[in-house]
């Protein structure tokens, strides 16, 4: 690895940074190549010698107010293949209804598998996949074109159509990974849920959509146990009535049951290379839907489209994360969060993709650092949670494991915490570039995070992403520096969604994003940005604590209350009362052989007071038996507030969509008791 420059010292406006690349690591960046190519372009302005700050603050300021040239940029840097031309790069750029790239047509599919026409590349891995007791084994470039063409013409055969829906009821294996790349080749629309969803939760997800062929698994291994699911696809098989064909996958070895077909027989190499034809589509072609948590109602069905998601992962995965031929990516995800999507998309930058289907933490709680030693990972990406978890159960992956090749490792999924950041710089690779990201389901990509020329300052995300106007908002839409706001985006990203599902009129989408700034995105999330261009997450704006005006994000109390041993995890809550007062509860479940007693409470109140706020201190401090998440890991903080605040619990919340719907039933009892007290 590069070795780190030393810090600059620390003044009052320049802390000291964690970590900064080297100048060889500036230089190689993939990033600085494209600065300067587009510097001669497309008259982007040329890097500053010696202050990689300025130059990605001046290339960014470019690439948001020249958003035309610098997406056009994007396209012919990254030879995006064009089967028929585009008329202009931007028509309109009205949020929402932004119209990208018109007359172009392409292929997202088409992109993926690129690196395998290269004879060079045809033997090498495309994808490298492990379970807990397996692997890593691989699926070459040549081998991924040929199952891909295979399927897709047998979908084809099927009576897939462009705009047809394609699912799949699986787990994060090579087989998904094909029947997302085949069913992008003939245009049908792609959406997934893993298998550790019940029946009803795909049902909520899938029925809005209506698909024609069902991928679907017997069951799947995690920590350590199989678990059927052949019952559960029974159900879906029945309660799904658009279905043509269901496809079984035995990955634990079960027949395909009557009236299936078999995954073997659909991509079986009969002697013949199966070469993959590519449906060209236009750019707002829709590729994918993807579903939000539904915490509250049926998920939103997010449509995004073949262009939108092709140029932003090209640029999000080869300028930011700087993956090309020769890395391997591996991110920690499930088939139900889009960073399975995203780590897919890995593909379009010729990098190898790792995939892992298992438990996050077995047999121990170091599972995910050994699949990153074992594949050889160059990029890890995992979510702040594992981190945590981590450092609480002092692993030590770089003193036990040989990491040398890991140059990333970056975390999403809620903000990383301070203390985060020292363990991976310590317990890691003091030379560690650090990705804290930020995004959303909404966009499948990331606002803010990873700029391998920067430094990383411990707490704070790098800056806001190429072509991502993000802004920190008061409530009157005046932009903010240096204090907490809303995080808006004032101009359009490709892979917004085109469209939601069954919202024929568009008005769910606008009230979801555009209700409190008309033609402004507003994420739902508290940001600070700097003066010095880095970004700080705290955590969702309709779950913020605001006490005597003074507001705080829950992810800032979380940080301070989790270091303390005798915590697991933590839940806060505001919730403004009938009477004008405002309760705020914090909710802990234990670390096993903790008491919460006097002493505790006081420990944990003085931790807020001390290193937060002495206005945030809880007004209670409350044990329970564990915190309820969404599926995809996220604490039900506005789910609770609701609940809290008298709401019944199916008004509250979809049961589907929670972890533990059991663990919700105590904030219900606990509403209860406090109104008849």
């Amino acid at each position: 690895m590069t070795a780190a420059h030393s810090a600059a010292p620390t003044t009052a406006d320049q802390p000291e940074p964690l970590w900064s690349p080297g100048p060889d690591r500036i230089e190689g960046a993939r990033i600085t190549r494209f600065q300067a190519w587009a510097a001669e372009r497309f008259g982007a302005p040329a890097a500053t010698p010696g202050d990689p700050a300025a130059s990605y603050a001046a290339l960014h300021r470019w690439s948001v107010e020249e958003l035309e040239a610098f997406w056009r940029a994007v396209t012919e840097w990254f030879d995006v293949r064009f089967a028929t031309p585009y008329e202009t790069v931007l028509a309109d750029s009205a949020m929402p209804g932004a119209r990208w790239f018109p007359g172009a047509t392409l292929n997202y599919a088409e992109h993926a598998l690129r690196a395998g026409e290269d004879p060079a590349r045809a033997d090498t891995p495309a994808l490298l996949y492990v379970d807990e007791s397996h692997g890593p084994t691989s699926v070459t470039w040549a081998e991924l074109r040929r199952q891909v063409g295979s399927l897709a013409a047998e979908l084809r055969r099927l009576g897939v159509r462009p705009g047809d829906r394609v699912s799949g009821y699986l787990p994060n294996i090579p087989q998904a990974a094909v029947a997302l790349l085949a069913t992008a080749a003939v245009g049908g629309v792609w959406t997934s849920c893993a298998p550790d969803f019940g029946a009803r939760s795909v049902l909520d997800r899938f029925q809005q959509v209506e698909p024609v062929v069902l991928f679907t698994v017997d069951g799947y291994r995690y920590g350590g146990k199989q678990h059927d699911r052949t019952g559960t696809v029974a159900e879906l098989r029945s309660e799904l009535p658009s279905l043509r064909a269901v496809v079984h996958i035995p990955l634990l070895g079960t027949p395909a049951p009557e009236g299936t077909l078999e995954w073997d027989a659909l991509t079986a190499a009969d002697g013949t290379p199966a070469e993959p034809v590519f449906e060209h589509l236009p750019f707002d072609h829709p590729l994918w839907v993807l579903y939000s948590s539904g915490t509250t109602g049926l998920p939103k069905a997010i449509v995004q489209s073949q262009g939108g998601i092709l140029v932003e992962h090209l640029k999000q995965l080869g300028l930011h994360c700087d993956l090309g031929p020769g890395d391997r990516f591996f991110w920690y995800t499930s088939t139900g969060w889009m960073m399975w999507n995203f780590l897919v998309s890995g593909l379009l930058t010729g990098t190898t993709v790792v995939l892992y289907d298992g438990s996050p933490g077995h047999p121990g709680t170091d599972a995910q650092w050994r699949v990153a030693e074992r594949t050889g990972a160059t990029f890890y990406g995992t979510s702040a949670a594992y981190v945590m978890a981590c450092r609480k159960a002092d692993v030590h992956p770089g003193r036990d494991l040989d990491l040398s090749r890991v140059r990333c490792v970056a975390t999403t999924g809620s903000p990383l915490p301070p203390d985060g950041f020292r363990w991976i710089h310590d317990e890691v690779a003091e030379d560690m570039w650090i990705a804290s990201v930020s995004g959303g389901t909404d966009v499948c990509s990331c606002f803010a995070g990873a700029v391998p020329t920067l430094p990383v300052h411990i707490g704070e995300l790098q800056a806001p992403g190429l072509g991502t106007d993000l802004q920190s908002w008061d409530p009157h839409g005046k932009p903010l520096v240096d204090e907490v706001g809303e995080l808006v985006v004032t101009r359009p990203m490709p892979s917004m969604p085109i469209r939601f599902w069954n919202d024929a009129d568009g008005s769910r989408y606008r009230d979801s994003y555009f209700e409190m700034f008309p033609g402004v995105w507003r994420h739902g999330d508290w940001t600070t940005l700097t003066s010095r261009g880095t970004v700080v997450i705290h955590g969702r704006s309709d779950s913020t604590l605001n006490r005597q005006g003074v507001r705080m994000g829950s992810a800032d109390i979380y940080e301070v209350v989790e270091r303390l041993p005798e915590i697991r995890e933590s839940l806060v809550i505001g919730a403004e009362q009938p009477d004008g007062g405002y309760w705020m509860p914090l909710f802990v479940h234990l670390a096993e052989g903790a008491v919460l007693d006097d002493a505790l409470r006081d420990r944990i109140k003085r931790a807020i007071r001390e290193q937060l706020s002495p206005r945030h201190v809880p007004d209670e401090i409350i044990e329970v038996e564990g915190v309820p998440h969404t599926l995809t890991g996220k604490r039900l903080e506005v789910p609770v507030k609701r609940l809290l605040q008298g709401a019944d619990l199916d008004k509250a919340v979809n049961p589907g969509s929670v972890d533990d719907v059991g663990l919700l039933r105590f904030y219900e009892r606990l509403a209860r008791e406090r109104r008849t007290s």
